[in-house]
C-alpha cells in the first residue's frame, strides 16, 4: 500500500489551515458534537463488532467499550474544545531592536500531528476536535482491537467536514495494520511530530523506531502513599476512587505505600476495595494484618514484579514503608512519573512530596483520577506527557502549538 499518499494528502491539507478563521472552527466542531448524537446507534452497532473479537477479561476491553453515556461524554468534550480561547496568533513577546527591527513573537500550529493509539476509539475525536481548534491535521494510527469503532468515527468526522466545504484529510486514519505503522514512524518529510498513546511497550516502541520527533505520553505507574498522619476516612475514599473510578485508564492506583504505624488500619483503608472485588498483592507485613480481614480468595503475596507494574484492571500492590522518605525513595524506583499522591494531615510532609516527587501531576490529600485536560480545564486532552520537553502532564490546546518569529524591517542588513 502506499502510505507516502496518506501523508501528502495530509502535508497539503496542512497548508490551508491558516485560511480557518477561529469561528469557522467552532463551527465544525459544535456540528460534530451534534452528529455525534445524531450516529450514536452506528457507533454503538460498530463498537460491537469490535468487543465481539475482544474478551471481557481482557484489560483493554474497558478502554475499548463505548455506550451512549460514553458517547455523550466525548460529544460534550468536543464541546469543551471548541468553547474554549482561540490557541493560535498570540502575542507571545514582542520588542524592537536599537536597529528598528520589530520582533513579534506569535503561536503557530506543529502542522502535521500523527498520534499511534490502542483500544480507545475515544481518541480519535478527541484528537481530531484538539488538533483541528489548533489548526492542525491529525494523522490517526488507531490499534487493530478498535478497528470498526475507529472507522465509523472518522467517518462522521469526515461527513462534516464536507458539509462546511472542507478537505477531510484534516483528518487521516491509517489502516490497523503494522505496515501502517511502521511508514508513519518514517514519515518525517511530511509528519512535524508523532504522539503514542497506550502501553509502555508501545511507547517505548515509537520512541526507539520513530525518526519523526515524538512526545511520549507515558505509562501510569501511579502511587498513594498515606502517612502516618493520614486521615482514615479521606484515604479511604482516595484510594477508592484513584483505583477503581477506571480501572483501565492510565491515572489508576497502582501501589499504595502506607506508613508502618498505620498498618493496624488498612484493612478500614481498603474496605471498599474489597467489597469492589479488588485484588490485593501485599508484602509480608501488610499481608500479615490484612489475612481473615480481607477475602481470602482475593489476597495474594506480593512478589517483587508487583511494584513497577501498571496493572491496568482491578488489581493494586501495597508495600509498607517507615516513613516518608522510604515512601520518596519507592516512588523514585519505581514511578513512571504520571500522576503521584500523598495522604497526610502533616503540613510539612505535603510540602516535601509536592517539592521532591519527579512526576507531571503530585496530589497532596487528592485522587489521581483528577489528571485528566478535561478536568483541568483543558478540554479533551491529547495525552498525558510525562517527559519534559515541550510539554508535560495534560496536553490540550496549547501544547499543540509551536511559535515563530516575525520580523518587521525597512530595508536592514546585518554588517
Amino acid at each position: 500500500m502506499d502510505f507516502e499518499q496518506y501523508f501528502k494528502r495530509a502535508a497539503a491539507a496542512s497548508r490551508l489551515t491558516a485560511a480557518l478563521t477561529a469561528e469557522g472552527r467552532v463551527s465544525v466542531l459544535t456540528r460534530l458534537a451534534g452528529a455525534l448524537h445524531e450516529h450514536t446507534a452506528l457507533i454503538l452497532r460498530e463498537n460491537q463488532r469490535d468487543l465481539d473479537r475482544m474478551s471481557p477479561q481482557d484489560p483493554k476491553y474497558d478502554r475499548l467499550k463505548l455506550t451512549e453515556d460514553r458517547i455523550a461524554g466525548i460529544a460534550a468534550e468536543v464541546l469543551q474544545v471548541a468553547s474554549l480561547a482561540d490557541p493560535l496568533g498570540k502575542r507571545l513577546s514582542e520588542k524592537t531592536l536599537p536597529n528598528g527591527l520589530e520582533l513579534l513573537k506569535v503561536s503557530v500550529p506543529l502542522g502535521v500531528v500523527g498520534v499511534i493509539y490502542e483500544a480507545r476509539p475515544n481518541v480519535t475525536v478527541d484528537v481530531f476536535s484538539l488538533c483541528f481548534k489548533t489548526g492542525n491535521v491529525a494523522v490517526l494510527k488507531g490499534g487493530s482491537d478498535a478497528a470498526f469503532s475507529n472507522a465509523a468515527l472518522i467517518s462522521i468526522i469526515h461527513r462534516v467536514l464536507k458539509e462546511h466545504n472542507l478537505d477531510e484529510n484534516l483528518a487521516v486514519l491509517l489502516p490497523p495494520d503494522r505496515e501502517a505503522t511502521a511508514a508513519l514512524l518514517s514519515a518525517r518529510r511530511y509528519v512535524d511530530v508523532l504522539i503514542p498513546r497506550g502501553s509502555q511497550q508501545l511507547i517505548d516502541y515509537v520512541r526507539e523506531h520513530s525518526k519523526v520527533p515524538v512526545i511520549e505520553t507515558g505509562a501510569g505507574i501511579v502511587h498513594a502513599y498515606f502517612d502516618e498522619s493520614g486521615d482514615l476516612d479521606k484515604g479511604r475514599e482516595i484510594v477508592t476512587n484513584s483505583k477503581m473510578r477506571r480501572v483501565s485508564v492510565c491515572n489508576a492506583l497502582d501501589c499504595l505505600l502506607i506508613h508502618q504505624n498505620r498498618l493496624s488500619d488498612l484493612p478500614e483503608l481498603l474496605k471498599d476495595l474489597a467489597a469492589a472485588g479488588a485484588e490485593v498483592y501485599a508484602d509480608n507485613r501488610a499481608k500479615t494484618v490484612l489475612d481473615g480481614r480481607y477475602p481470602a480468595a482475593l489476597l495474594h503475596q506480593a512478589t517483587a514484579e508487583h511494584f513497577g507494574t501498571e496493572f491496568l484492571s482491578a488489581k493494586l500492590a501495597v508495600k509498607t514503608v517507615a516513613d516518608l522518605d522510604a515512601a520518596l525513595h519507592h516512588i523514585a524506583g519505581y514511578s513512571s512519573k504520571h500522576s503521584e499522591a500523598i495522604v497526610s494531615e502533616t503540613p510539612e510532609h505535603l510540602d516535601r512530596f509536592l517539592q521532591e516527587v519527579d512526576a507531571a501531576a503530585v496530589y497532596a490529600n487528592a485522587s489521581t483520577a483528577f489528571t485528566d485536560g478535561a478536568q483541568f480545564g483543558l478540554g479533551a486532552e491529547i495525552g498525558i506527557s510525562t517527559q519534559k520537553l515541550h510539554a508535560r502532564g495534560p496536553m490540550a490546546l496549547e501544547e499543540l502549538t509551536s511559535y515563530k518569529w516575525q520580523i518587521r524591517g525597512s530595508g536592514q542588513v546585518r554588517g
